[in-house]
């Protein structure tokens, strides 16, 4: 986000969402001047090439959010309980939090800086 912009649309709420390896998805809830609230969604991935990170970024306006909120609710619930009913969706949370453990003591707290705080990120 450009600098000049930062007051303008205010970052009341963050949530930082890690994805594996690669991939870490922001949540945050942005405030605009008129005291108005919407969503931003924002994934970014690690380049293959090791050189920065790509980011897409979706805006969630307030009359969209239950429709929004419906429709990934059923997709994920079609997918759980019609598509792959017996595969072990806590796999992927136990395999992250075993390479976020042995990480942990071999990371820099500067090394993921530009990934840490989605309202610092650059557009």
């Amino acid at each position: 986000m450009e600098k000049g912009n930062s007051s303008r649309f205010e970052s009341v709420f963050s949530e930082r969402v890690r994805a594996g390896r690669r991939r870490t998805y922001f949540i945050d809830v942005r405030q605009t001047r008129g005291e108005d609230y919407y969503i931003t969604i924002t994934e970014s991935t690690r380049r293959s090439d090791g050189d920065g990170y790509n980011r897409h970024k979706i805006f969630l306006y307030k009359e969209d959010f239950n429709r929004f909120q419906e429709g990934l609710d059923q997709a994920i619930s079609h997918i759980k309980t019609d598509l792959l009913p017996d595969y072990d969706y806590e796999e992927f949370d136990r395999k992250n939090a075993e390479w976020e453990a042995a990480n942990l003591e071999n990371e820099d707290d500067d090394t993921n800086s530009d990934i840490t705080d989605a309202t610092d990120m650059e557009w």
